[in-house]
């Protein structure tokens, strides 16, 4: 990938956690990002996901506790444009 186009898609993550979740640090674009491969894949390829988390339960854990923050985070931003 060209370095033009990793800085725009890099923007893109920026202004989607920016909408998402109110504000922008690089732990949260970081958490941003899993979170959006973890989905994408799991939507297209569920036996991959299945398998996935069978074989690492520890990360199935971990993305479990991602997604959750994500979604707490998402809830009270929502709440403060209220």
């Amino acid at each position: 990938m060209d370095q033009k186009l990793a800085e725009q898609l890099d923007g893109l993550v920026e202004k989607y956690t920016e909408l998402l979740l109110g504000d922008v640090t690089e732990d949260r674009k970081e958490k941003v990002k899993a979170w959006v491969i973890y989905t994408y894949i799991a939507k297209s390829m569920p036996p991959l996901v299945k398998h996935w988390n069978e074989r690492y339960p520890e990360a199935k854990e971990a993305i479990k506790e991602l997604i959750h923050e994500i979604k707490e985070l998402n809830e009270i931003h929502r709440s403060q444009q209220k």
